[in-house]
């Protein structure tokens, strides 16, 4: 397994997936959305495996304006613009391979072991 975990460091779904590797002596990478943000390849395969790019928006980010802006932008700019702020990216995200999921869940993590 190549567990890596994008998050935010303020995050609590995050701080718990990191637990949840940990307990289980899992390895994992944890990358800082807010630091590192996420490349085009990762984007791709993340968006492919939770099936659309819609998936990966926080409707509860901070960042009202840009969230309405990727609403009313044409549709083959949204996804730059989310690769642009990646604080608005539901946390935690994360990544086995081909494999993701988005937000803390466990039962679906289980299955990768």
């Amino acid at each position: 397994m190549n567990i890596q975990i994008f998050g935010k460091t303020k995050c609590f779904d995050t701080k718990k997936a990191e637990r949840y590797f940990k307990e289980r002596g899992i390895k994992y990478q944890l990358i800082d959305l807010a630091q590192k943000g996420m490349s085009r390849g990762e984007f791709n395969n993340v968006k492919q495996a939770v099936g659309g790019y819609e998936k990966l928006i926080d409707e509860k980010a901070k960042d009202k304006d840009t969230l309405v802006l990727i609403k009313y932008l044409a549709e083959e700019d949204r996804e730059e613009k989310l690769l642009e702020n990646p604080k608005l990216f539901k946390t935690p995200i994360v990544r086995d391979g081909k494999r993701a999921t988005v937000g803390y869940r466990p039962e679906i993590w289980k299955g990768w072991e």
